[in-house]
């Protein structure tokens, strides 16, 4: 999660950095335009981010537009254009100060440099400025050839983009196939031989084929295993909890219970909801608990049991009601309004472990295509978190009501959430940060946001 490099547990030195990495990383994509570099960019921000490894993205595109507020044509990228190469290399140098800042000054651990790098010498220009502040380096280059592929990413992608916004859709997809030409005379993609002391991926036609060199550490495998499971298949993930359980109408957190009537009735709507959606290839997952297999039960299709879906563990607070928990252990319950991801329950777990325990779901969820999840409130949030890119301060306190489907459909650099009530009754088990979060705090003070329940 972003912002969740620090890592005390509530008990400990706050000021403790949990380092994943033993020096900063510096992960450098390299290939034409329009080949989905940003798209991998931003997706492996988010995803590091998401299992607590500081990471920032520096798009030296982003730079360029910010230097020249009017782009007039693909002439600016002509190699034989002295100004517009001046401009381009003053806009990467500036970019690689900043990812200089953030990788020495700011905390960061990993730093993704988004531009093309399509020459050797830029490539050594790069390790050289590495070296000197020692940061590891990982190039990543996508590699494509398919005209189809590359024509619905200029579509998708760079029609959308500033350079584009004052011509219509045929002169942009002109304009922007010379500029890719500029590009392809210099062009020198990453060797087995010649590059053979680099560590690098070479993705190959969006995945059909990969190359890897010299993976140096964890965090370079983790990337590696991370950006071969990924797809761009287009498709949709659909998130929901479990019907309302005997449990979630006492008010009492955790536990095993069964569904309640109106969790059954929301159980056979689901059913009805994805019947029309009219997915052949659907699948289903559910967590190992009582609630959601009974919600699956109703859809009458086959579904897959996850253990590593089941709810947060709550420990010594497994159903007990906000009030009780107040009561027996105060404290407690104040630590963790105080940091409610990183404070784990006693015998139980934290949102942190949540995440970790639920990193395969996310590798899994990437490699499929469409996905009906059966979960519970704190997994929801975090499977949530990740596609929306939510940070460590906001994902335990994410909106995810009984008896409503989330629709997730990857767009772009993004995600478009449809959120759609299914129209049966339920109990709210959303519970606010209250304002007063101190030890001392009176109890009424401690249990003002605990929603209504019997």
């Amino acid at each position: 999660m972003r912002g969740a490099g620090r890592s005390n547990h509530t008990r400990g030195d706050p000021d403790r950095t949990v380092c994943m990495t033993n020096c900063p990383t510096l992960i450098v994509t390299v290939g034409l335009p329009a080949r989905g570099k940003t798209y991998i960019s931003k997706k492996l921000t988010r995803y590091l981010n998401w299992i607590g490894v500081p990471t920032k993205e520096f798009n030296v595109g982003q730079y360029r537009r910010e230097c020249v507020k009017i782009y007039k044509s693909f002439e600016f990228f002509r190699p034989d254009n002295e100004e517009g190469l001046k401009i381009r290399k003053e806009c990467a140098s500036a970019a690689l100060n900043d990812v200089r800042q953030y990788l020495t000054e700011e905390g960061g651990q990993v730093a993704v440099f988004d531009a093309t790098n399509t020459t050797r010498e830029r490539r050594e220009t790069i390790n050289r400025f590495a070296e000197q502040n020692g940061f590891k380096v990982f190039f990543v280059e996508s590699v494509c050839e398919d005209p189809d592929v590359i024509a619905e990413n200029i579509v998708q992608v760079k029609l959308g983009s500033p350079d584009y916004t004052h011509c219509n859709t045929e002169q942009a997809v002109e304009d922007f196939m010379k500029r890719i030409k500029c590009y392809e005379n210099s062009y020198q993609p990453l060797d087995e031989v010649l590059d053979r002391d680099l560590s690098f991926i070479k993705i190959i036609d969006v995945g059909r084929r990969y190359l890897v060199n010299r993976v140096q550490d964890h965090i370079q495998s983790r990337i590696v295993y991370y950006l071969m499971n990924i797809h761009i298949t287009p498709r949709s993930i659909y998130l929901c909890r479990h019907g309302e359980s005997d449990l979630n109408v006492k008010g009492r957190i955790g536990g095993d219970s069964g569904l309640t009537f109106r969790g059954k009735e929301f159980a056979h709507y689901l059913g009805q909801f994805i019947h029309a959606q009219g997915i052949s290839d659907l699948k289903v997952w559910t967590s190992q608990m009582k609630r959601t297999i009974q919600t699956a039960e109703a859809l009458g299709v086959p579904y897959e049991q996850w253990k590593a879906l089941n709810e947060i563990d709550a420990g010594v607070c497994e159903e007990l009601m906000y009030e009780e928990i107040q009561q027996r252990y105060p404290l407690e319950f104040a630590l963790r309004d105080q940091d409610k991801y990183r404070y784990r329950y006693p015998k139980g777990e934290s949102y942190e472990d949540l995440v970790q325990r639920l990193e395969p779901v996310i590798m899994e969820l990437e490699r499929q295509e469409n996905v009906l999840v059966i979960c519970h409130q704190a997994v929801m949030r975090c499977l949530l978190a990740y596609f929306l890119d939510k940070s460590a301060e906001e994902l335990p306190y994410l909106k995810c009501p009984l008896h409503t489907v989330l629709k997730l459909t990857p767009v772009a650099y993004g995600c478009k959430v449809e959120s759609i009530y299914l129209n049966v009754d339920a109990v709210n088990t959303h519970r606010e940060r209250p304002e007063n979060v101190d030890v001392t705090r009176l109890p009424e003070e401690a249990l003002l946001t605990v929603p209504a329940h019997q």
